[in-house]
């Protein structure tokens, strides 16, 4: 089959896209890194937006924020509904600092009303979104989520095994939920050569939101440095 030749015109209409995107993309980094440098040792909280209050998880997402946040750090959300209002909404009754990542997606149109207007960032980019969320963070909390839970989970994952970040602690909260998903990658992919052992020894399964909190107070009062990313 022949190839169609490239339109000239089109290249070259991409190309005019393209670099103007670049300073969109640039705009976005700037404003992040601007909003989010005084906000000081923060963690980074993930879950489901499809969980309401009715939810037993909403309750303990309240809770597990409110625990962090005592313990003097910010908390980071994606700023959408569910879960991620109420880990802002934990972190505003601690009166701590409450920041809010939002994206335009379908099912999330406008920002959570538990965020700092500060800390009320939105993207366009998930990439730019991504980098945010870990930059800042000491630790990294999930609560049960779907796609975009379990895809903040495997990136940080992945950028520790890589050691492209530095190592941190990554809480799942409820035994649960979340199980099955270490007995997997334990048994499945690491019998078959795809991980070793310590790929894995980052995750802590619980539902104890106070080992949550004092084991991230913990390891940052360890640290000696809060370069992570």
């Amino acid at each position: 089959m022949l190839r169609k030749k490239p339109d000239p015109e089109f290249a070259k209409q991409m190309l005019a896209f393209d670099s103007w995107r670049v300073f969109r993309i640039i705009s976005e980094f700037v404003d992040g890194f601007e909003t989010m440098t005084d906000l000081g040792p923060s963690v980074s909280i993930f879950g489901s937006a499809r969980m309401n209050e009715d939810s037993p998880l909403y309750h303990q997402a309240v809770d597990v924020a409110y625990k962090i946040a005592k313990n003097g750090f910010s908390i980071i959300t994606g700023g959408g509904p569910g879960l991620m209002e109420a880990a802002n909404k934990g972190a505003q009754q601690a009166n701590g600092r409450s920041c809010g990542l939002s994206i335009s997606l379908p099912h999330e149109k406008k920002s959570n009303n538990y965020i700092d207007p500060g800390y009320n960032l939105e993207f366009r980019y998930f990439f730019i979104r991504k980098v945010m969320f870990v930059r800042y963070a000491q630790g990294y909390v999930f609560l049960p989520g779907g796609m975009g839970t379990m895809d903040e989970l495997f990136e940080a994952l992945t950028l520790i095994q890589t050691h492209k970040i530095y190592s941190f602690p990554i809480y799942l909260f409820g035994k649960q939920y979340w199980e099955g998903l270490l007995e997997w990658l334990k048994t499945t992919v690491h019998s078959h050569g795809c991980i070793e052992n310590h790929d894995i020894e980052h995750l802590q399964v619980t539902d104890d939101a106070d080992e949550i909190a004092e084991g991230i107070k913990r390891h940052h009062e360890q640290r000696d440095t809060i370069e992570n990313f």
